[in-house]
């Protein structure tokens, strides 16, 4: 199977300001899956830019990079508020999952001991996989992970993966060719992309379209 991206208009885990502008400026590229974050841009925008994303086709996510329950309950109020098909992140909460079930949003929560703003991932691999494991009895079916934020970064990916029969997606960190050929090995349902295109990393004298083309036409041909 081949492994889809999501695009976040995001950098250094931030929303971007111009987060429409940049939607708007790559729409018409074949990329099917959008989102950022939910900070670093007010309501008002967030439900814009959402809109305008649903407005062109596109499968939306929100990110929650919050941890308490107040806070992660919060964020899945404003996915549905804003009109998202998915909520990626929070530490997994029955409230949060109650509340979007109740809506009919996707939920994916993190997996493992998350913290920190950029995010970091600790625990085992079993810890992680046996931590998937327990929420997939309780009716979750999807996963980000953020593998890379892992002092094991690839090993984890691929174990996990391995062993954890869900929606996964890789979340953070796939910076260059080198690792979407990972991904593809791998073979997740997905990974997550941002800060790399905002920082040029595959075409270092192009913009942020530029660079989402060129990750584009590199996956197309996989």
């Amino acid at each position: 199977m081949k492994p889809d991206i999501v695009v976040m208009l995001t950098n250094n885990d931030v929303t971007v300001k111009n987060a429409l502008e940049v939607f708007e400026s790559c729409k018409d590229l074949p990329i099917t899956h959008w989102g950022f974050k939910n900070v670093g841009l007010p309501k008002d925008q967030m439900k814009k830019t959402a809109s305008a994303m649903k407005d062109a086709g596109k499968m939306t996510f929100l990110e929650v990079v919050t941890y308490d329950e107040a806070s992660c309950l919060d964020g899945a109020k404003t996915s549905v508020e804003c009109g998202f098909d998915g909520l990626m992140g929070t530490l997994y909460f029955d409230s949060v999952h109650k509340y979007l079930k109740e809506h009919n949003v996707e939920y994916l929560p993190f997996v493992g001991k998350v913290s920190g703003s950029p995010s970091v991932l600790e625990g085992t691999h079993a810890e992680i996989i046996e931590d998937a494991k327990n929420m997939m009895s309780k009716g979750i079916t999807g996963f980000d992970i953020l593998a890379y934020r892992h002092k094991e970064g690839e090993s984890l990916a691929r174990e996990f993966c391995a062993a954890v029969d869900a929606k996964i997606c890789i979340a953070g960190s796939i910076n260059s060719f080198a690792r979407i050929d990972i991904m593809f090995d791998i073979a997740p349902w997905a990974f997550t992309m941002g800060s790399a295109l905002f920082d040029k990393r595959f075409v270092p004298d192009g913009d942020f379209r530029t660079n989402l083309k060129a990750v584009a036409d590199y996956m197309a041909k996989k």
